[in-house]
């Protein structure tokens, strides 16, 4: 494929049908993708990196490449890969339109989860062509990534015409392209933020009860419980799978076990006792209203797949409701928002800290495996 970049000063000599890649942002994503294109047969041609980390990941995981400024990166590459944070997405693509850096012909594609390729339209305005790509795994920033690309789905979203050429980009990676319209993007970011993140959550709530119980290793009592459970859980959700979705009709649900599952009223008023007690004396108010709202949703689902007699689900309700009253005095949180209330949190909007904003938020699992967003290039009204 030869396109209008191809012959651009400094860029080395390329194969027929190898696209010359320029990755922006030398993140955890982007410096493994560039490594795995590369291992593909299409040479990198340039990387920005503006931190140290950085520059060192490129060095390790791009060894040769030169670091460039974005401008120059995007001027010599067919194929620019954006593994920017979400929120600095949209700004990077203006800019780089407002400049006039993007070219006819070009690839331009992110690696966000959230966004389609709608976010691409300054670039696709200059006959660039969309294309977004968002690996469903998390990133180290290591050659240890390498390996797991091997088999990792990807979220494919671009205009229908140009499809093929994002699938084939996947395949050629070792990845598992699975196309997604534009309008879904929403929707499938926030499911894989709820089921990768809130477990990470869930993890840590009853291993800090544990520890509380007395167990000297929560992670490794945790362990083979929660992996058999997951593992349940997802084959139960995978239509090929022996036993899949297509076989048991109700899909996770059906690998659900313990109290709720029972209809077990009286060993859910016991754990919603011990669970209130616990966070009264180590401050975990969250534990316990986690608790209550999960067992009303495993209540509500497997009622609904017939798991569930009416009248035991009737019961475990009963015993879900017969505590809450006492959940906000105990917990020291807010049943509705759910928002801890704690005076040692809490934070002066006055005081220097205030005026952070959200620098101290942990981001979604994907969006902090990418570059520092300086690594974008300068907005319109900096200097370039």
């Amino acid at each position: 494929m030869s396109l209008g970049p191809a012959g651009a000063a400094g860029a080395p000599e390329r194969r027929p049908g190898r696209l010359g890649v320029g990755v922006v942002g030398a993140g955890r994503v982007g410096a493994v993708l560039g490594n795995a294109l590369r291992a593909a047969g299409h040479p990198v041609v340039g990387v920005s990196a503006v931190s140290q980390e950085s520059r060192d990941r490129a060095e390790a995981l791009l060894p040769g490449v030169p670091v460039l400024d974005v401008p120059e990166v995007v001027r010599r590459a067919e194929l620019v890969v954006l593994a920017v944070p979400d929120d600095a997405l949209a700004d990077l693509v203006r800019g780089l339109a407002e400049t006039g850096a993007w070219q006819m012909g070009q690839i331009v594609m992110h690696t966000s989860g959230r966004f389609g390729t709608d976010v691409l339209t300054p670039a696709r305005a200059a006959g660039a062509i969309p294309l977004a790509l968002h690996p469903a795994m998390t990133f180290t920033g290591t050659s240890l990534d390498l390996a797991r690309l091997i088999g990792c789905p990807f979220a494919v979203t671009a205009p229908a015409a140009v499809l093929p050429i994002g699938q084939a980009l996947v395949v050629e990676i070792g990845g598992e392209p699975t196309v997604l319209e534009e309008d879904a993007r929403g929707l499938y970011h926030a499911a894989l933020a709820h089921g990768a993140n809130h477990l990470v959550v869930l993890v840590a709530q009853a291993a800090q009860a544990l520890a509380a119980a007395g167990v000297d290793d929560p992670g490794r009592m945790l362990t083979p419980l929660l992996e058999a459970a997951l593992d349940g859980a997802l084959r139960a959700e995978s239509p090929g799978e022996p036993g899949g979705r297509e076989a048991r009709g109700s899909g996770a649900v059906a690998a659900l076990t313990g109290p709720v599952r029972r209809g077990d009223a009286g060993t859910v008023v016991e754990h919603l006792a011990a669970l209130d007690a616990f966070a009264a004396r180590e401050g975990a108010p969250d534990v316990p209203l986690s608790y209550r709202t999960l067992a009303r949703a495993a209540e509500a689902r497997a009622l609904a797949a017939g798991l569930l007699p009416q009248d035991a689900a009737a019961r475990v309700l009963d015993a879900l409701a017969s505590r809450t009253s006492q959940s906000p005095q105990v917990a020291g949180i807010d049943p509705d928002g759910g928002s801890l209330q704690s005076e040692q949190q809490h934070v002066d909007p006055a005081s220097p800290a205030g005026d952070a904003g959200d620098a101290g938020a942990q981001h979604d699992d994907h969006d902090e495996h990418h570059d520092d967003p300086q690594d974008g290039p300068p907005g319109p009204q900096e200097d370039a």
